[in-house]
């Protein structure tokens, strides 16, 4: 079964497959249009919130970006690093990760086999998740390198990346914003394309398998 197997990884994609890859590419190149995470604070003395919006390639504030300086005013007294776009330069290379999954996606659409949408899966999975771990740990970097001169003293702590969280008087909640939802559903839709493809795959040499012992019965 295996050697079949491994044959049916260098077989041409089904052609429905082309067209679907080649549609799924438009959701991740919205990426581009939409912030990819946000971040909302609320407090009493701040009755309409703050909020915060981190696209693939820029920071942007609510209240005309306004809320970030007031954001980063409330951080000062705490120790908390300026947050800006200088300070999440580690996500600097999203947008060049996403063009390139874009041009390799289109590039399997058009010439690739079961094996290369295999290859773009894997590489589409790491994208994601080396993204997210570095955004995590760039937020626990935020909340544990706190200047020990800072006015107010608190503890080191982890800013929330998921959820909601109450530091002091103040719920932090972050969440996905609509560009995360775009490269999730690119991300979905690669996982059913290989899917597909393995089960199909995997059918066909069980298949290939029985026929041939059948024979040699």
């Amino acid at each position: 079964m295996t050697p079949k197997f491994h044959a049916f990884l260098d077989q041409p994609l089904f052609e429905r497959a082309r067209v679907v890859l080649a549609l799924l590419v438009v959701p991740l190149l919205l990426t581009f249009s939409a912030p990819l995470w946000r971040i909302d604070l609320s407090a009493p003395q701040y009755p309409d919130g703050l909020s915060m919006n981190i696209w693939s390639y820029k920071l942007e504030g609510g209240g005309d970006g306004q809320h970030i300086q007031e954001i980063n005013t409330l951080n000062h007294y705490i120790g908390m690093h300026p947050i800006d776009r200088a300070a999440l330069s580690d996500l600097d290379w999203l947008p060049f990760a996403v063009g390139a999954l874009a041009l390799m996606a289109l590039r399997v659409a058009a010439l690739g086999n079961v094996r290369s949408l295999l290859d773009l899966t894997v590489l589409t999975a790491y994208v994601s998740l080396f993204g997210m771990g570095r955004f995590a740990y760039k937020l626990y970097v935020f909340g544990h390198d706190l200047s020990p001169r800072a006015p107010v003293k608190v503890e080191p702590f982890m800013p929330v990346l998921l959820g909601s969280k109450q530091i002091a008087n103040f719920t932090t909640t972050s969440y996905p914003a609509l560009g995360s939802l775009y490269l999730g559903l690119f991300a979905t839709g690669l996982v059913a394309l290989t899917v597909w493809h393995l089960a199909v795959g995997r059918q066909r040499a069980t298949r290939a398998s029985a026929s041939l012992l059948f024979l040699q019965a």
